[in-house]
């Protein structure tokens, strides 16, 4: 498997002499499983100046950070809707895949860090607010027939006891370093399993929606709804019964003090020692 790489392009806070907003293109590797060492993931950063705002420099800087890699990633994960065109364009032309992503961890600690520690020792920074990607909530869709009528259940592990997925029969999934969440090894982790004689077809399908994350909803009646792409929504399950609303509820009290960490497994029944699929996950505010 190649690697991803996630990728932000936009202005900062910061003017140069003419008064205008400088630009500046983030490019780091994801960390694909949870042994991944962070400071050994790939990283680039370069300052844009206003006046060259467009896909020609960024596909630019996608071959420079290219050579400087040593190999082109697989695809590149970007959580910026407004600039969805110009990213795309310049993923195109260097012949990468481009996609709009909420899975975008090491992106979004390392924009946090330069916002705190390096923008303002720059000339010419403006302190403030920081240009916000708040996104409004998408309508929840229906889980196609396929998915729907399986048993679920919720779950809960200690943090260290997920240091071992390198170790588990996983068909499809994907992790992070749990340092990357400032998560210690004690912390309960909370999570939910699907069961399903259909799990491999099942987990393979959620492969190709790229999961953010799952949060319990009670905006229209209550239920588990699973965040997907940079503004999809499905509904996991409609929560009916007063034990499972009790645990759904305990489920994301635990995923706050879990600093949003949770996961979603796929297995075939309870008694299998495989996992169709297995995702560790994160809810995390974007920039």
């Amino acid at each position: 498997m190649g690697s991803i790489w996630e990728i932000d392009f936009y202005s900062r806070p910061i003017l140069d002499e003419n008064q205008k907003k400088v630009w500046e293109v983030l490019i780091c590797e994801s960390p694909l499983d949870i042994g991944a060492k962070i400071d050994s993931l790939f990283r680039y950063a370069k300052y844009c100046p206003s006046t060259q705002v467009n896909s020609g420099w960024l596909r630019t800087a996608l071959q420079e950070a290219i050579a400087e890699a040593g190999e082109a990633p697989m695809k590149i994960r970007f959580f910026r809707r407004q600039m969805n065109n110009m990213i795309t364009k310049a993923c195109e032309d260097v012949s990468i895949p481009a996609q709009a992503s909420r899975r975008t961890l090491m992106l979004n600690q390392w924009l946090k860090q330069r916002i705190e520690e390096v923008y303002p020792n720059e000339p010419g920074y403006q302190g403030g607010t920081n240009p916000s990607v708040r996104l409004e909530s998408p309508l929840p869709q229906r889980l196609p027939d396929a998915l729907e009528g399986k048993k679920w259940v919720f779950v809960s592990l200690e943090a260290a006891d997920l240091m071992d997925m390198p170790d588990w029969d996983i068909g499809f999934g994907e992790a992070f370093p749990l340092e990357l969440a400032q998560v210690s090894p004690q912390t309960r982790i909370p999570g939910i399993l699907i069961f399903s004689p259909r799990a491999l077809p099942i987990a393979g399908w959620m492969s190709g929606l790229d999961l953010a994350y799952l949060r319990f909803d009670t905006s229209v009646g209550t239920r588990l709804l699973l965040e997907t792409g940079v503004t999809e929504s499905w509904i996991l399950a409609n929560i009916k019964s007063p034990q499972t609303l009790a645990e759904a509820k305990g489920f994301e009290e635990a995923k706050q003090q879990a600093n949003g960490v949770h996961f979603i497994g796929v297995q075939s029944d309870p008694q299998a020692e495989s996992f169709a699929g297995f995702w560790l996950l994160q809810e995390v505010n974007l920039p």
